[in-house]
């Protein structure tokens, strides 16, 4: 099942916390920086809740234990469905996105919902991934004159290789880092 930016990042804030309301929800990505990775504002958050309730991947319920002025706020849980497509839909965007894919920014903080073994494989499978989308841009900037291009065309191959060889850099880097981590934890 296909979810958007936004339900993945409600789906890994409601399975972290619990239990958590949308006030809460709303606080938690304001504090986070989650709307520097995703096109997410207060309205996109009760939409984006009311879609995952339709799907089934969430159930909620009015919180009675509330006091004081205003309406009971409604709680929501992650259903054992909603674990799946979130641990899927992670490993898939830790995997297969491109360079510029804030999809891939999202996943990331979904890491602690998975093993190391999926998260290093999840590594992998992007850097051959994104391996083979160069190659495809070399391909197709060779078979149209490559340096015989005018330099604005040139400029429109040479971006997203640089950025993808940053990114496979990148990628490296996660890895030894994530591994050393998970190490030291299994130390101490």
């Amino acid at each position: 099942m296909e979810i958007t930016n936004v339900e993945l990042m409600l789906l890994q804030i409601i399975y972290e916390q619990k239990k958590v309301s949308g006030y809460e929800i709303n606080q938690l990505i304001k504090e986070r920086g989650y709307r520097d990775w995703g096109d997410i504002g207060t309205t996109s958050i009760y939409v984006g809740l009311k879609k995952l309730s339709e799907k089934q991947l969430v159930n909620s319920y009015l919180d009675e234990r509330k006091q004081g002025k205003g309406p009971m706020p409604r709680k929501f849980k992650v259903t054992d469905n909603g674990v799946k497509i979130l641990k899927q839909n992670t490993l898939e965007s830790l995997s297969s996105s491109r360079e510029r894919d804030n999809r891939f920014d999202l996943a990331l903080a979904g890491i602690p919902f998975l093993t190391t073994e999926e998260v290093v494989a999840a590594f992998q499978k992007r850097k051959e991934f994104l391996s083979e989308v160069a190659k495809n841009i070399n391909k197709k900037f060779e078979s149209q004159g490559g340096s015989r291009l005018p330099f604005h065309v040139q400029a429109l191959f040479k971006h997203p290789l640089l950025l993808i060889k940053n990114e496979i850099e990148f990628m490296d880097i996660l890895i030894t880092d994530f591994l050393k981590k998970n190490d030291d934890k299994e130390e101490g």
